[in-house]
Parts: structure tokens; sequence; C-alpha cells
């Protein structure tokens, strides 16, 4: 390891590191606009010049000089402060005056810096040059005038989000950044050029002219639109959340989020359920609370009861409700409401046993039944970085665009069995192997599956490279909570129940129940209000502090932003009360005690953190059959509350439907 002198204190550095991060491993601050740690060295913006010695009498680009032995790095002699001032005069040149009204304002790197590197004062007189505004979509709003030419946005297109839809014209102090062919950029992960740009060049358009950063009360929670748990940070005034903002957290997301993550929020405002609700004469009426419950007690189901949970579901109103049901008498608990049905006697035989971050290490993957873009693009894009690793990636399916090279073998499960000769020799090789089996796979080839990993050696000491990738944040809780039926929801049904709740469950066949008292506890007015006997009005992930476990057995706890409206209540409060009025009172009376209740009824969701589970395969029939048809047909439009959001509706109808949409000029 290099050792390095930086103002005059000797520090070791990685091999391979550059002098800016020698700088901050010494703690100095360095000033940057380009550089970024994902991304690939621009060395084009040069506010991180500093002195080196030995080397040439003038300041150099700290981010693209790499750090060797015996080096002398000076941080803020005489030289250095001038030429940083030199360069964010050039950067003000044409940058436009317009701090007061840009939604980059209070967050603004330009303004920083500006303010600790800069000069008081410019010597320019000259015209500032202006810039024609770019269409990028929906979700990025443009006013490049702003922009100094980082090309951050660029490089992440390109290396993060594989859509290499974002790039430079012209040349010199012409040079513009644009979209190709000024059309909508078609990445689900596009929203996080708005974090990268240093200025207001690139913000959020269904967030402009909202609100200040300073206005905003910031609270830390969990992300529900997938399985991957993204950690998020959710920015609310009054009872409002503004915007959903991603949290670094190097295992499960790094510091990306997807569109839907960013920009669903809006619908937590919308076609919302704020008032229970009691079908009379075939008509849902408004009711207080005391009727709908009577209601329910009024229903003579004895055991005669069940629970759907939807995907959106905390594990706190997951273990409300099996605790109802318990006490009346009942296990007939189901979370995969769509119909799937899979062997569930072993968790690890339906997890991500790799982990979201192992899934960069891996050096040969095959994908079964899975379009990881939508159904986990964080997921995805750790399959990208394993790929610049030298990884080769095979897939069984319907072919779709991953971003990444893939071998596409066909699309029928059947090829689990025998697989070419190519592909078992890239395993044999493979010192980290792995399969990641879709839901779309499950139904037909679990089995095969399982077997392909023991023939493939796929499990292995330090390693398990079998996973299954999940498309609800509610999933992996409700198996460990035990709601699973050996033949899924068509066991429920079977069941002929009286009295069936439904926890924010929208995408079940209701018609499949028109035989029972159907009671929906959720958020939105959606396709479980509309066919619902009672309808409790509950809260939405960012109305209540909950535990969630993310695809790879993580469990993550967030915090409650907002308050419901009107009537709305917490979920497992609901079911709390209602236990009360029927005569079976829960033994929890506040939330510390339902959590402390639930950790000893299953010790993994006691604490935070990722839970291991012990290799074990069912014994399954080994015979893969089927063809793969991937569940999700609309990326954005995948729950209730991107049902309800304006901007998701925007989007689904621009970029899966192709719609186009006049733009007002400005």
């Amino acid at each position: 390891m290099p050792k390095v002198k930086v103002d005059g204190v000797e520090i070791e550095v990685p091999q391979g590191a550059t002098v800016l991060q020698a700088c901050e491993l010494a703690g100095k601050e360095i000033p940057r606009f380009c550089y970024h740690e994902r991304l690939s060295i621009a060395g084009n913006c040069r506010m991180c010049l500093v002195e080196v010695k030995p080397g040439p009498p003038k300041p150099q680009a700290s981010c693209a000089l790499p750090a060797a032995e015996n080096q002398e790095i000076f941080t803020n002699t005489p030289m250095v402060k001038n030429a940083r001032e030199g360069v964010m005069e050039f950067l003000l040149i044409n940058h436009p005056l317009d701090c007061p009204i840009c939604d980059q304002g209070g967050e603004c790197d330009l303004q920083d810096q500006s303010l600790a590197y800069g000069r008081g004062h410019s010597r320019y007189d000259e015209n500032k040059r202006a810039v024609t505004e770019k269409y990028m979509g929906p979700i990025v709003k443009t006013v490049m005038t702003r922009c100094i030419q980082c090309t951050r946005c660029i490089r992440f297109a390109e290396e993060v989000a594989g859509v290499e839809e974002i790039g430079a014209i012209y040349r010199g102090e012409d040079m513009q950044i644009t979209s190709y062919l000024e059309g909508a950029v078609t990445s689900e992960l596009s929203g996080n050029v708005v974090d990268l740009c240093p200025v207001g060049a690139l913000t959020s358009k269904p967030y402009a002219f909202e609100a200040r950063p300073w206005e905003l009360k910031k609270t830390l929670t969990i992300d529900v639109m997938d399985a991957v748990g993204t950690n998020i940070r959710l920015d609310s005034r009054g009872r409002q959340v503004l915007r959903c903002l991603p949290v670094i957290n190097e295992d499960v997301n790094e510091e990306w989020a997807t569109d839907k993550t960013r920009h669903a929020v809006d619908g937590l405002v919308r076609r919302r359920l704020d008032k229970p609700f009691v079908r009379k004469d075939g008509r849902l009426a408004e009711a207080s609370w005391d009727e709908a419950f009577a209601a329910i007690a009024a229903v003579k189901a004895g055991s005669s009861v069940a629970a759907v949970h939807g995907d959106l579901a905390d594990s706190e109103t997951l273990y409300a409700a099996k605790a109802l049901l318990a006490s009346m008498g009942s296990s007939l608990l189901e979370g995969r409401q769509t119909g799937m049905d899979y062997d569930t006697s072993s968790l690890a035989a339906v997890n991500f046993n790799t982990t979201i971050a192992g899934t960069e290490t891996a050096d040969v993957i095959l994908l079964v039944g899975t379009n990881l873009r939508w159904e986990a693009p964080l997921v995805n894009t750790r399959i990208r970085k394993a790929i610049k690793k030298g990884a080769k990636v095979f897939a069984i399916g319907p072919e779709t665009d991953l971003t990444y090279k893939v071998e596409w073998l066909g699309n029928d499960l059947s090829l689990l069995g025998k697989l070419p000769d190519a592909v078992a020799e890239a395993f044999g090789n493979a010192q980290r192997p792995m399969m990641i089996v879709g839901g779309a796979a499950l139904k037909g080839g679990h089995g095969a599956a399982l077997a392909l990993a023991g023939s493939l050696n796929l499990v292995r000491d330090g390693w398990n490279g079998f996973n299954v990738v999940h498309m609800a944040a509610a999933r992996m809780g409700g198996l460990m909570l035990g709601y699973a039926q050996p033949g899924g929801i068509a066991d429920i049904v079977a069941a002929k129940p009286k009295l069936v709740f439904f926890l924010a469950a929208d995408e079940v066949d209701f018609s499949a129940f028109a035989k029972s008292f159907k009671v929906y506890i959720g958020h939105h007015g959606d396709k479980g209000a509309a066919a619902a006997d009672v309808v409790l009005p509950g809260a939405s992930y960012a109305e209540k502090s909950g535990t969630w476990v993310n695809l790879e057995g993580r469990v993550q706890c967030g915090e409650r932003a907002v308050f419901p409206p009107g009537d709305a209540r917490e979920d497992w409060t609901i079911l709390r009360a209602l236990s009360a009025v029927m005569g079976k009172t829960l033994p929890f009376d506040t939330l510390e005690e339902l959590r402390a209740a639930m950790g000893v009824d299953t010790p993994d969701l006691a604490t935070p953190g990722l839970k291991s589970f012990a290799w074990q395969a069912p014994a399954l029939d080994a015979s893969g059959r089927g063809e793969v048809a991937y569940p999700i047909k609309d990326f954005y439009l995948t729950n209730a509350i991107c049902r309800a959001s304006p901007t998701m509706q925007r989007c689904s109808a621009e970029l899966i439907h192709g719609e186009e949409f006049a733009e007002a000029a400005e």
C-alpha cells in the first residue's frame, strides 16, 4: 500500500486509489462536480485541483491522478486556492442567476462550492449563453442553461441504468446534454440523474416548485414498491408526503431508487379511504366504526374465517391478523393473492440466498423466468456490475431487453432438465455460480430448479447460489409468519370461509369469494374496496411504523412520516379494536407490545438485520414444464398506490403504451 503525505500528514492508501481518495482518507474536503464514487472518472470539471510533488509546477486534477509512493499532496496552497477560484469563475460564466426559482436551491453543490471556493465577484461581462430545454420524459425536468457539462447523467445512464439514451452534442462552448432525439428516457431508474446533477439542470418534474428542503420533515423508512427493500427518506410537509429520496445502504440499494419508488408518493393523497363503509342493498354506504365492527361481528363465522394479505402489508399487521384468526380457531392464511403456489416448507428454498450485494461477485448467472429489469431493478444493476467483472448470463424465458448481454436458451422450463453443453461447462468451471428463479417459473419449475442447484453445485462452503426473486414487499415477512397454504389461495377458496379479511389485497379474484363476507382493510379505493362488504380505512406505508422483510431475508423497520387521512387508522390498531368487539381481545395494546409478541412467535422478526436460513431443499417433482409468462405487464401500475398516482399513470401511458404528450412552452 503506497504511503503519501497530505498537507504534511503521512497516510497509507489502498493500491489503485486516486489522489482525491487519498485526500478524503486524510480528512480533507476536495470540491468536485464531475467525480462520483459509483461512476467512471471523467476529469472534466477541474474543480478538484491540488498541488502534487513530485510533478509539474501546476495544479492537477486529483480525481484522475493515481496516488503513488512518497507523493506529497497539498490541498490549501495559494496556487490551489487561485486555481479553484478560476475554475469556479469559468463554470459561472454562463450559469443563470435564477437560484430563487431553482428547485435545487438549498441542496445545490454549485451554490455550496461557489461560496466556499469561489471569488466574491466575476471579471466577465459578456452575454451569457442560453440553451433550449430538452425533453426527458415525465420524471426529469430540464433547465439546460444551468448545465455545466459534468456528464454525470450520461455516465449513469450508460454504466448503471444501461440505457444509453443521454449524451452530448456539439463541441466546446456549444456543447449540450440531451436525450436521444429529445425523447423520453425509458429507464426505470431515470430519476436518479436528478440526485446526481450537481446544479439545477435536471430536477424532479413532479416535485417542481412544491417546497424548499428546509421546510420539510424528513423520515427514514422502507420502500414497498418491490421486494428489494430500498432504504428511503420521505420528505413531508403537514400531512402530505411531497417527495421520496433514496438513503445509502451498500447492502441493499447502494444510493439508487427506482422511478416508481420516488414518484408514486403523489398517489398517497388520491383515491384514499378515509371512512368506514358497509354494503347496504348492494351499495357501499358510509358508516361509523361501531357500525362497521357490528356488521363484522354479526357474521357467525366461528372458525370459518380466513385472511389474505396484499403486497404492501407490514409484518405487524400480518401478525395481528394471524393472532385474531388463531383466537377464532383458524389458520387459513395466504399472501400469494394472484394464485401462485409453491413449496414453502423451507424458507431457504424461496429466499435470495446469495444476497443482493453478493450478486456482484457471481461469475456465471442463470435467469429462470424472471424479467429482473421490472421485478427487481436494483438487483438488475448488480448483475450489470458482475458482467463488468467478466460474468456470463444465460436466461430461460421470453426474450426481453435486460440492458446487458444475455444468451437466451428458450422459453420452456423443461430446459432446466437438459441445459446445453456450453451452459453446463460454464457452470462447471464457475467459482461462484448463481441461479435466479422468478415468480413466473416457481409453479412449473421450482423442483427442477432445486434439482439443478444440486447438480450444478450451486450451494457450497461459503456460497449459496440459489435465489428466488419475489416482487411483493410483504412476501418474505408473510412466509415467515405462515401466510402460505400448500395449494395457495385455491385452498382458501376451497375451504369456503364465511368471513375473509383482505389486508390491502387488491389483486385477488374476488369472484371466487362471492359467498363469503368480505372485509377489506386498506388505504386506497381500489379493486379490494369495490368488492368488499365492509371497508375499514387503514394506513399506507408512509403513515405507520412497520417492519418489512426484503427478498434476501433482511428485516428492516420504517418510521411513520405523516398521519392517515380522516378516520383512517393503522391496520394493527383496527384489528386490535375489532378483536375486542368480537370477544377475542388480542393481548397487546401498543406497537411495542405487539412487536414483543411477534418476536416470541417468530424470533427472526424480533431484530432488524439479514437472517440466514439453513439450506434445505424440499423433495419436489424435478421435471420442469410449461412456458414462462412474466407476471408484471406494466411496471408503473403494480399496486393501488401506483394506480392512484398521476405521475405513474403518465409514465405508463408514455413509456409503456407509447402515447405522445404535448409539452407547453416554458
